[in-house]
């Protein structure tokens, strides 16, 4: 029997834990896609109990909490921290097969050296010695970044966004980490959703420049995109929750778009017609500037009406979706890609179903322009989990180059999520020596050792071009 979370955690084979120990564990992380606040880290935060810190804003464990029927002034309301916190612990302790289980050890014991398991037995103690550390100079928000090796990670922001945090954290030469934005513009996109003409307005006042036409649009994006490449960033963002794909004429598109600036009722078509028309002005000005685009691809959000008019968004009622992305997205890429206008791009699913198609997807638009210029994106959301991330390598080393992976993203608003990078590693690192000790790859170190060490880091490192 192995023993619970030890040293060889997750690594069955003697080649897998010489992978990891030699080769993955102490390997740098970009994390080149997270939701972290920039604002608590230029302002170097101090949580002031767990409860804020591994709690709040947590929607993975909102919902098995909510699953295990915790009422839910202990999630998102105005109950005691420390009831919250107890209310997390009962829940943990149904949680065995859950990501949670894992992942909440591995926070405690690399940010807090807390060897106990979490259950109602320990809970005092693991509460009062992670509250002590946590006021302490060595828990603020800068430092549990460094803690983790971090050379640099980028967060998730809207064109809108003044970046000015970002600014404060750059000129901060001790911390030596670099906070990189992210251009993530989804309320562009969402011409069908309530409060667009507002959002216009307020990229109008931004861009210094009056929006009323959907050429005037996309001046202002250029002029955004700018700015946040001006600032350091080097990746986009889109959540495509829906396909689409409906080329139209700039005079038909100008149409649509005013008609949503006068708050006129645009159909599924129109709706199409003006989604593929900006994404494609965005992505070829994203490859201007030789920027990552990320394609979040299956998410069904908001299922739950009651909670969602209650709490607002991302309180854990979103799901799988069921779309079939197949032949919108194959266009969408193929349209730029026929003026050699197709930035590099990374595709993440949601549904597992989707694997193989954006496994194959990939592989007709590489081109040859870069190495891996097309990614197949690790295991999200919902399949950032053993088992997710073992069938995205796997559908991805069966159908393109695993070699040429970028690896693993946190996707997390937490500052000691970075626990998920050496959990992926541990379950990377088995896989490959699960594949030597079966003799279906060569035990050759000089292959092997690089390998492990380019999707731990320096593959991202090298298609982002992050500088030293």
């Amino acid at each position: 029997m192995y023993k619970f979370m030890d040293e060889d955690f997750l690594l069955k084979t003697e080649v897998g834990k010489k992978l990891y120990h030699d080769y993955a564990k102490n390997m740098p992380i970009f994390d080149y896609h997270c939701h972290l606040n920039p604002k608590e880290i230029s302002e170097n935060k101090n949580y002031k109990n767990l409860t804020e810190i591994w709690l709040a804003g947590d929607h993975y464990k909102w919902r098995a909490m909510r699953s295990n029927g915790i009422d839910e002034k202990y999630i998102t309301g105005d109950a005691d921290d420390f009831d919250k916190f107890m209310a997390f612990v009962n829940t943990i302790e149904y949680c065995f097969g859950n990501p949670l289980y894992h992942w909440s050890h591995l926070e405690l014991k690399r940010f807090f050296g807390i060897d106990l398991v979490i259950n109602k037995k320990n809970a005092k103690e693991i509460w009062d010695r992670t509250n002590a550390l946590l006021n302490t100079p060595e828990f603020t928000t800068k430092e549990l970044i460094k803690k983790s090796n971090v050379t640099a990670l980028c967060t998730t922001d809207d064109p809108i966004d003044s970046l000015e945090y970002h600014l404060e954290i750059s000129e901060d030469k001790e911390f030596g980490v670099k906070v990189l934005p992210t251009f993530r513009p989804d309320k562009v996109l969402g011409i069908e959703k309530i409060g667009f003409k507002d959002y216009i307005n307020k990229l109008s006042e931004v861009s210094n420049m009056k929006i009323d036409s959907f050429e005037k649009l996309v001046e202002a994006l250029k002029i955004r995109i700018k700015f946040f490449v001006e600032r350091g960033c080097l990746v986009t963002d889109h959540s495509l929750e829906e396909p689409f794909f409906q080329l139209a004429t700039k005079e038909e598109v100008e149409e649509v778009f005013k008609k949503s600036l006068e708050e006129k009722e645009v159909n599924k078509k129109e709706i199409e017609m003006y989604k593929t028309a900006i994404f494609l002005e965005l992505a070829r000005e994203y490859k201007k500037y030789d920027l990552g685009m990320q394609l979040h691809m299956g998410a069904q959000r908001n299922n739950n009406t009651r909670m969602f008019e209650k709490l607002g968004a991302d309180i854990g009622m979103d799901s799988i979706g069921d779309n079939n992305y197949a032949y919108s997205l194959s266009r969408l890429l193929d349209e730029l890609e026929k003026t050699m206008e197709l930035p590099k791009t990374i595709l993440y699913c949601l549904n597992p179903k989707d694997n193989e198609v954006l496994g194959t997807m990939i592989g007709n638009f590489q081109c040859g322009e870069m190495p891996g210029k097309m990614q197949f994106g690790s295991g999200w959301w919902f399949l950032d989990q053993k088992n997710g991330m073992i069938n995205q390598m796997t559908t991805l080393s069966c159908l393109g180059l695993l070699r040429r992976f970028i690896g693993m993203l946190t996707d997390s608003r937490s500052f000691i999520s970075y626990t998920r990078h050496e959990y992926f590693r541990r379950i990377m690192c088995n896989l490959i020596g699960t594949w030597v000790e079966e003799g279906e790859i060569p035990y050759d170190l000089e292959i092997l050792e690089p390998m492990i060490k380019e999707i731990c880091y320096l593959n991202a490192k090298n298609y982002f071009k992050l500088k030293d």
